[in-house]
């Protein structure tokens, strides 16, 4: 509900601060007073268009405050906050939303002190306060809220939560399907070209260690006539083939022996003599390693050509797959992956289609039946309605639900097997028709005339649907045009009806509809200091029967005791529907 709002420099407001109460809160007072400034500034501060010339003549700014408490509205405009990062406290009691008008045009919007755009706004006004009348934010003449209103009359919820979560795990299934159902072409390319990469690189038998193997053999027959060179000239080192340069191998063995004749006479460089002996043993080895080595050193520049050839197939791997040996073989190993995947794609398939058809018969059978709970309450909301239009002296009006549904081959079933178009909430498509006068055909809701009609019907729909309307406050404005006094205090009764599970603001000139209030505001202006501005003043049971005989027309004894009944009247009445 709204709790306060705080108005400063809009328009003949320059500073007025109202706290509201829950029930029925009656606004009365002159025209002009600034009655319906005070709607323009709540439905300013619930996201409607700004406009500069609000702004307080010599002001800068002007700014609009409110206060709300969320009611049954709190879930939905909490997934909002949070979906906007907005949500600092999970479980806050009040919402405040600020709307500043800035004298050049700039508009600034603010919930619980945080900058949004004006689209988050409104998006959580229209879950918080709703206006009849002269306003545009008119819930009930927009069609695409009618099955939301009819859902709540049949208490649908509980069944159009199952009805969604189902409908998330079908259109997962259906976008996986999407993704694997790719062209019959498209897919015979991809498994040639995966085939083809995959046989390249399979066929050349290439393993991770192979190019650094190729490339140091090739280093070595591209140096074969140095190699050749020095390893003779190590052999004669060692074997003394030149006999210019005794052989270390024969110098060894000399060694050797002149260290047994020691040892023999000093066994202390046993240790001494046991490594000559082995440095003896290693050059030998050296030596027969050497002699190996130089017959392997044949110059085969075959063997060069395959080398070469070799790293060629190699580096053309490398520039198509990856850049290096491993990159090329993990892309292989991806590539065999996505073959098998395309391969196995139609098992996969055949098992999604199975899902799919599962979903969409459990589905079907939720949509039927959200749509035969819609049917037995459409009958009961236009009877209903056309009763409230009785009261309200619309004695041929008659009122009718229409329920629509569109074919569609890749729809949901209906009872009679029917593939049917549907979305979130099922396969039907609501709208109110109505036809005020006896005689004419029905007509969409939103296009009936505007005028006493339009009240009238305004109040009998909302009163039918009360109990259905979720969101916590409505605002009536002047919704008497057109109804005389007869008809006044029928609506008085109504719209008290309604604050008993709504909170109501209603601005009225009937003193018939204001004598229900529970809480009576009177709007006046006055000149100060040279300037009209606008006063609201919350009145006491004698103020209200000296505003209700000003209504009646004058401030008489007689209107002062006509007005008394009147009070009297309501307070009966209100007594006897508790």
């Amino acid at each position: 509900m709204l709790k306060e709002i705080a108005i400063r420099n809009f328009a003949i407001i320059d500073d007025l601060e109202l706290t509201f109460s829950e029930g029925f809160n009656a606004f009365t007072g002159e025209t002009g007073a600034g009655k319906s400034i005070i709607l323009d500034a709540v439905s300013m501060v619930l996201g409607g268009k700004s406009d500069p010339t609000f702004v307080r003549d010599g002001s800068e700014r002007a700014v609009v405050e409110a206060v709300f408490s969320c009611g049954d509205s709190m879930e939905i405009i909490q997934e909002i906050l949070h979906r906007e990062e907005l949500l600092d406290d999970a479980d806050f009691e009040n919402l405040m939303m600020t709307r500043e008008i800035r004298a050049e045009g700039r508009s600034i919007a603010r919930i619980n002190g945080h900058n949004v755009s004006l689209s988050v706004m409104h998006e959580i006004g229209e879950y918080l306060v709703d206006i009849h009348g002269q306003s545009e934010h008119l819930s009930l003449l927009n069609p695409r809220k009618h099955i939301h209103l009819l859902d709540r009359f049949a208490s649908n919820q509980d069944l159009l939560k199952t009805y969604r979560e189902k409908l998330k795990e079908l259109q997962s299934v259906q976008h996986h399907l999407k993704l694997l159902r790719v062209d019959e072409e498209e897919s015979l390319r991809q498994k040639d070209m995966l085939t083809f990469q995959i046989n390249e690189i399979e066929s050349a038998k290439i393993s991770e260690n192979e190019e650094d193997d190729l490339k140091k053999e090739r280093d070595r027959l591209g140096n074969i006539e140095n190699l050749n060179k020095y390893v003779r000239q190590s052999l004669q080192y060692l074997d003394g083939s030149n006999p210019e340069i005794p052989g270390i191998i024969d110098l060894l063995g000399l060694l050797t022996k002149s260290f047994e004749n020691l040892v023999k006479n000093d066994g202390d460089i046993q240790m001494v003599s046991d490594s000559v002996f082995s440095i003896s043993d290693q050059v030998n080895e050296v030596f027969d390693f050497l002699q190996r080595y130089q017959e392997t050193l044949e110059f085969n520049p075959h063997r060069l050509e395959q080398i070469e050839d070799r790293l060629m197939i190699i580096n053309g791997l490398k520039r198509k797959y990856g850049g290096n040996i491993p990159n090329v073989l993990n892309f292989a190993a991806k590539a065999q992956e996505k073959l098998s995947h395309l391969e196995n794609s139609e098992e996969e398939i055949a098992n999604l289609e199975d899902q799919e058809k599962r979903f969409i018969n459990e589905l079907s059978l939720l949509a039927c039946k959200l749509s035969e709970n819609r049917m037995s309450s459409a009958r009961k909301m236009s009877h209903d309605i056309e009763i409230e239009l009785g009261d309200l002296r619309m004695t041929n009006a008659k009122f009718h639900v229409s329920m629509t549904t569109r074919a569609d081959e890749n729809g949901l079933f209906n009872a009679s097997g029917q593939p049917l178009a549907y979305n979130e909430n099922g396969f039907d498509d609501v709208e109110f028709l109505i036809a005020p006068n006896l005689g004419e055909g029905l007509k969409p809701l939103a296009k009936i005339a505007s005028g006493g009609e339009t009240s009238r019907l305004m109040l009998a729909l909302k009163n039918s649907l009360a109990s259905a309307d979720a969101i916590p406050t409505l605002i009536f404005d002047e919704i008497d045009q057109g109804i005389g006094g007869r008809v006044g205090s029928v609506v008085g009764e109504k719209i008290w009806n309604i604050s008993q599970t709504h909170q109501v603001l209603c601005i009225t000139h009937l003193p018939q509809l204001a004598a229900f209030f529970d809480v009576h505001f009177h709007v006046s202006k006055e000149v100060f200091d040279g300037r009209t501005r606008t006063i609201v003043q919350k009145m006491d049971r004698n103020s209200s029967i000296h505003e209700m005989a000003s209504l009646l027309g004058s401030d008489t004894e007689e209107n002062l005791l006509a007005a008394e009944a009147m009070l009297k009247d309501a307070q009966s009445r209100k007594l006897k529907e508790k």
